[in-house]
């Protein structure tokens, strides 16, 4: 069992159910999916940057991504529908809990100017996202084999019906949020 679903259902959950005066056990937030996502506006002109970049995303997160494809042609970026742009990954269950732990405790420390991560990006019904700048950060990114700096985006999604009540959750977890005072 992963490490931090343990603690979700012996601590997290417990405690959360006690300070947000939630009863029924079934209310209380919990995790629902982790989606993790590349932009490759680079693989038009160069295509090696594809193949790379799902290559390290899948040693990232321990499962493969999914290409993504231009829905629609746009002529100032010289780009046709269908072209592949993007890849994205969404983790659930054991996978998720495992790619937040090393997410949480590895990574995002290793931050370039690391002082927290910003606390107004959540949307309004309880998911955060948070950008990676580069992907280097990961432990099991093997420095010697990046040809691209690429950076990307992290989506936490909740089951809490508000910001208050994720940002909650993700504290007990452990991300590491700025405080509001600090300005960056």
């Amino acid at each position: 069992m992963a490490r931090l679903f343990e603690q979700y259902t012996k601590d997290i959950a417990p405690k959360l159910s006690k300070d947000l005066g939630i009863a029924n056990p079934m209310a209380v937030p919990r995790m629902e999916k982790v989606v993790v996502s590349m932009g490759l506006g680079r693989a038009l002109q160069d295509k090696n940057v594809l193949p790379s970049a799902t290559a390290e995303l899948t040693s990232i997160t321990g499962q493969k991504p999914l290409v993504c494809k231009a829905r629609m042609s746009v002529s100032n970026f010289k780009l046709r529908e269908g072209y592949e742009i993007g890849a994205k990954v969404t983790l659930r269950g054991k996978r998720m809990y495992e790619f937040m732990d090393r997410l949480i405790n590895f990574a995002v420390p290793r931050m370039r100017d690391f002082r927290g991560l910003k606390p107004s990006s959540f949307d309004g019904r309880g998911n955060y996202s948070m950008g990676i700048a580069d992907q280097t950060i990961f432990p099991e990114i093997n420095l010697d084999k990046v040809t691209h700096r690429q950076g990307m985006n992290i989506t936490f999604v909740t089951t809490a019906r508000n910001d208050h009540d994720a940002r909650s959750l993700l504290s007990e977890f452990g991300v590491p949020f700025r405080r509001p005072e600090e300005k960056q």
